[in-house]
């Protein structure tokens, strides 16, 4: 008897947020940020800039969200993390590499910091499963110049601070490079027999059928100036500016 490939449905998506100073957002739905905060000493401190951050997957922008002071508007857009993996007939394959770079650009015209949050999930029709492993979604991260949190980190969340400042239009190095579903998961099966007949019926019974791998991103970009205060602000961490800019936790 041929044995059958399981195939698993990638349904993930991504997030897109910006923080500066006290301006504070948090996502809504699957894809969208919402403002929940306005401190109007946003306003008076950030009088003539912009401030932008575009989330890039494999060099192309999947989310953007810039703030244009002249319009006192946010220009913003919201996609689809691996949309191009739905297209495949064949699904996602346990144990197949297929490429995820994630990265971010500055699409603001100030200089900024960037802090990334990735999160890794199960859901279904009924929405995301909490008993299920997001250890067997296996995205590979790289260093690149990222600062990996890992007081804030979690097996279902990675939260990452890119070290040195950008540019306006400046890009960070990767976060990842590639994402597969461990094959490991084709071992989470219970077998059950029954007999009719004196026939056998063997069932096979996978834990994760019917199931979609979600892979959400959200990234953040604080102003450099009064970057310390601005950071414990925007994100709640303590931190280090070195001389040359370059970002250290403490």
């Amino acid at each position: 008897m041929r044995k059958k490939k399981k195939r698993f449905a990638a349904k993930p998506a991504a997030l897109l947020t910006i923080a500066a100073l006290l301006l504070l957002f948090s996502a809504v739905g699957s894809a969208r940020a919402a403002l929940l905060y306005y401190s109007e000493n946003y306003a008076a401190q950030v009088t003539v800039s912009n401030i932008g951050v575009t989330l890039m997957e494999n060099e192309t922008a999947v989310g953007y969200r810039d703030y244009r002071h002249k319009d006192d508007a946010w220009n913003e857009a919201s996609g689809t993390l691996l949309s191009a993996l739905e297209e495949q007939e064949e699904g996602l394959l346990p144990g197949k590499e297929y490429p995820e770079r994630l990265a971010v650009k500055n699409s603001g015209s100030i200089d900024t910091y960037v802090r990334v949050i990735v999160r890794k999930s199960w859901v279904d029709a009924d929405g995301r499963d909490t008993t299920l492993s997001p250890a067997l979604i296996d995205l590979h991260f790289c260093e690149n110049g990222w600062i990996l949190d890992a007081d804030a980190s979690t097996a279902e969340r990675t939260v990452l601070y890119y070290a040195k400042p950008l540019t306006a239009g400046e890009s960070t190095g990767d976060l990842t490079d590639s994402f597969r579903i461990d094959p490991a998961i084709c071992s989470k099966v219970e077998q059950s027999v029954t007999e009719e007949n004196g026939a056998q019926t063997i069932t096979m019974a996978y834990a994760y059928d019917g199931m979609r791998a979600r892979l959400d991103a959200e990234a953040d970009a604080v102003q450099t100036h009064n970057a310390k205060d601005a950071i414990k602000s925007a994100w709640g961490v303590d931190v280090e500016i070195a001389a040359d800019g370059r970002l250290q936790l403490k």
